[in-house]
């Protein structure tokens, strides 16, 4: 018996032993056994998920805090569900899903993962970039030079390929390769914990409005929230509709971009092939939903709603004073003039008076009121960056520029490594080979690759195109993802006596359901919202009715087989 196999069984032992002391003694044993979740969790808390975090907190305050506790619990919902089927199986699931299911839902599957693994590995390179020049070392040491970007792209690239080797062997290599990315996850869920402790210490934070932001209000779809939406009700009702259009608009953008960033079509590859990776099978089914509460959901919720609740005492309805005055030449000092100077501008048109030169236009949007500039402020994309102002009062303002670079650094080459690892697993799949060796080296070195090329391809106009492809794509297949697993878990032919049955087969429908229905809803918001885009809208359009086609020929020919 090999070194991994007596892994195995000793891991089985202790979760047989501790199930039959208890509770409690299950608890430790599936702490202690914690893995694949922590990886979930590493690719999870990236820049989106900071930057959706931010931008919810200035819209909204803490009264969105509920769209991030929903996303991630369909996201653990649907993970849990394919790494049932998984475990009980020990089949791969892209080739069950080909066998048993629709062979165009798999190969959609496995093409956009790793459509989605190499695009967004640029902005995670793009983003340890920004961290080093901006927080760590500084513009004097790592310049915006193209040859300064790629050499640090190849050193992190370099970094990045030794970790993934690490998670590639069993034992003492792998478990440091797990610790690690607790490490790098712990670095920022202390920061912003921290930060919401200070707060509560100081008595700026009101709980109270706190606990009911977690409370889910689906008329915030079509409504602004938050102190915005008190502001708005002061405006007569022609601005209140100008800036209601604005703001909805913004805040449905914020809303399915920060869901979207929970579980990404990537992740849910990445789940069941960590499983596999690992040699679990059905004796592990508990402890995998442990690891994905724990490891993914928990760590999560903790960061997000921190960031939230931080950002939204920093910057929700607050503006600086240089913002808010009357004099043009003052006002245009201020950091948020030029992000807010197009929705001023158009709002300052609605009263009819003639175009005028720029200093006239300039003059007229000095002289609105407080409560229409701290509306235009939230429609300002800050940086993700801006929040490390937020974690000033726990640190300083020195001390929590580094802290916070380590954070946005750890994130970023945590979520690198991730995607590698999953653009490797899905190159096994389709060369059909075993997972690990010469050919997953070859498909994570594909995607880090790609992303350390982000100085080429990952600015200006281009990212445009490439998002479009890849969020238009990945949102599109997300609930097909989502339908496909709920077939499988009530597939007969694929789980056998393992299919759920009585009230846990009910039980697992309504959830998934639930999520199913979700992910439609947030996919057919996102796709609409492309479609009236000259670009976007083409491609959106195309890619939706050929899947569609492929889909119900799928079908048809797996019926006749």
């Amino acid at each position: 018996m090999s070194s991994g196999e007596n892994r195995l069984e000793e891991e089985r032992t202790l979760i047989s032993d501790a199930q039959g002391k208890g509770p409690m003694a299950t608890l430790a044993v599936y702490t202690k056994l914690s893995g694949p979740g922590w990886l979930q969790s590493a690719i999870t808390l990236g820049g989106g998920s900071l930057a959706g975090a931010l931008f919810l907190g200035i819209l909204g305050g803490t009264s969105l805090l509920w769209l991030q506790l929903v996303a991630i619990t369909m996201g653990v919902i649907m993970l849990s569900a394919i790494s049932y089927v998984t475990l009980s199986t020990g089949e791969r699931p892209f080739r069950a899903i080909n066998e048993h299911i629709n062979p165009v839902l798999g190969w959609g599957w496995i093409i956009a993962t790793m459509l989605a693994n190499m695009i967004w590995c640029m902005p995670q390179f793009s983003l340890c970039f920004a961290a080093l020049q901006k927080n760590l070392l500084g513009s004097d040491v790592v310049d915006d030079s193209s040859q300064t970007k790629f050499i640090v792209s190849g050193v992190i690239l370099v970094a990045s390929a030794i970790a993934v080797f690490l998670n590639s062997r069993q034992g003492k290599a792998a478990k440091a390769f797990d610790w690690f990315l607790k490490f790098l996850v712990g670095i920022v869920v202390i920061c912003f914990v921290g930060v919401v402790g200070l707060l509560t210490l100081k008595g700026s934070l009101d709980w109270s409005a706190i606990l009911t932001g977690f409370v889910p209000d689906l008329s915030q779809w079509g409504t602004p929230t938050g102190k915005i939406a008190e502001l708005i009700t002061t405006l007569p009702q022609q601005y209140q509709d100008f800036w209601t259009t604005k703001v909805v608009a913004a805040q449905r953008e914020v809303m399915i971009g920060a869901a979207a960033t929970a579980v990404g079509i990537n992740m849910t590859f990445l789940m069941p092939y960590s499983l596999l990776k690992r040699g679990w099978d059905r004796s592990f089914r508990g402890l995998s939903r442990f690891d994905l509460s724990t490891g993914m959901a928990i760590p999560y919720v903790l960061v997000t709603s921190c960031v939230v609740i931080a950002t939204a005492a920093q910057f929700h309805a607050q503006v600086d004073s240089a913002f808010l005055s009357t004099d043009p030449a003052i006002m245009q000092t201020s950091s948020l003039f030029s992000g807010a100077q197009a929705s001023l501008e158009a709002r300052v048109s609605l009263d009819g008076t003639e175009a005028g030169s720029a200093d006239e236009t300039l003059n007229q949007i000095a002289a609105l009121s407080n409560a229409e500039k701290t509306i235009a402020s939230s429609l300002v994309k800050r940086s993700a960056f801006d929040l490390s102002t937020a974690i000033a009062p726990l640190l300083g303002d020195k001390t929590a520029r580094i802290a916070f670079g380590l954070g946005i650094f750890g994130m970023g080459f945590s979520s690198i490594i991730i995607l590698m690892l999953i653009n490797g697993f899905a190159v096994c799949e389709i060369a059909n080979r075993d997972l690990g060796g010469g050919t997953h080296v070859i498909g994570c070195l594909i995607a880090g690759i790609t992303g350390a090329l982000w100085p080429l391809f990952w600015a200006g106009d281009s990212k445009v195109y490439l998002a479009i492809i890849a969020s238009s794509f990945g949102m599109m297949l997300l609930p097909i993802a989502y339908v496909t697993f709920f077939m499988m878990m009530n597939s007969t032919k694929l789980l056998g006596d393992d299919k759920p049955s009585g009230l846990n087969r009910i039980v697992w429908n309504v959830l998934m359901g639930l999520s199913v229905a979700g992910a439609v809803v947030a996919a057919t918001s996102a796709i609409q919202s492309k479609l009236n885009d000259a670009t976007a809208g083409p491609i959106v359009i195309t890619m939706a009715v050929v899947f569609i086609i492929a889909v119900i020929i799928g079908f048809i020919r797996k019926q006749q087989t």
